[in-house]
C-alpha cells in the first residue's frame, strides 16, 4: 500500500537554525508537521507535554523500548530521546508530511526502517556563524560553547549521508529551500497516483468525446 504523505529527516548542528526555519516552513506550506518525539529530559518552562515533547521517565522510557515501540532512540547530553512508530504511522495516514529531528545517528536508523523517507542535512555558512549563533543564545559559558563546537563539527562531517543539503545563511532562502524539498516530494508519482486515483481514471476512460 501506498502511503499518503512523506516522512522527512532532518538534521543540522546545534546552532545551525534548524529549529527556526521548521517552525516558519511549517507556518508557511500546509499538510506538515513536525514528530513529537519521547524524551526522558526534565521539561522547560515554556514547554507542554504532548506538544513539543511527550516527556516521560527512565522506567517508562524502557518499557516503550522493550515493547519495540520505537524507530530508533539513542542518548543525548544524558538523557533518552525516541521516535513513536505509532505517532508517526497516524501523521501519515491523514496525509499530513512528517518531519523528524534528529541526530545523525538516528537518521541511520529511520532509513533502515524506512527506506522511503527523504533526508535533508542544514549546514551554517561558516564556523565563525555557528559560534556566533551559539554564543547568542547567551546560555553557555565557554567551555560549553567550546564542547558544542566540537560536536557540531563531527555532526556536519555526516552531511554526505543525507538527500538533501539546505545551507542557512540567508533564513528566507533557505526556508524557500525546504518547501521546494518538500513540494517536489509530494509530487512524486505514487502520491500523486493514489491522490488524483479518480481523476486519472476518467482521464484514461476509452470512449466517445
Amino acid at each position: 500500500m501506498v502511503a499518503k504523505a512523506n516522512l522527512f529527516v532532518v538534521s543540522a548542528p546545534s546552532g545551525a537554525g534548524k529549529t527556526s526555519l521548521l517552525k516558519q516552513l511549517i507556518e508557511e506550506l500546509g499538510a506538515v508537521q513536525t514528530a513529537i518525539s519521547h524524551t526522558t529530559r526534565l521539561k522547560r518552562e515554556a514547554e507542554l507535554d504532548g506538544v513539543d515533547y511527550h516527556f516521560v521517565d527512565t522506567v517508562q522510557f524502557q518499557s516503550l523500548v522493550n515493547e519495540a515501540a520505537f524507530y530508533e532512540f539513542a542518548t543525548v547530553f544524558g538523557n533518552f530521546y525516541g521516535t513513536s512508530k505509532a505517532s508517526i504511522a497516524e501523521q501519515i495516514e491523514r496525509g499530513i508530511d512528517v518531519i523528524l529531528e534528529i541526530d545523525w545517528q538516528g537518521a541511520r536508523q529511520i532509513k533502515e526502517h524506512l527506506p522511503k523517507s527523504r533526508s535533508i542535512f542544514i549546514l551554517p555558512p561558516s564556523k565563525d556563524a555557528l559560534e556566533t549563533r551559539l554564543k547568542g543564545r547567551g546560555q553557555d559559558d565557554d567551555s560549553v560553547i567550546k564542547r558544542r563546537m566540537s560536536e557540531a563539527i563531527a555532526e556536519m562531517s555526516h552531511y554526505e549521508e543525507y538527500d538533501y543539503l539546505v545551507i542557512n545563511d540567508d533564513f528566507s532562502a533557505a526556508v524557500s529551500e525546504l518547501k521546494a524539498i518538500i513540494q517536489a516530494e509530494r509530487q512524486k508519482l505514487p502520491l500523486q497516483q493514489q491522490k488524483h486515483a479518480q481523476l486519472l481514471c476518467n482521464l484514461l476512460e476509452s470512449g466517445t468525446i
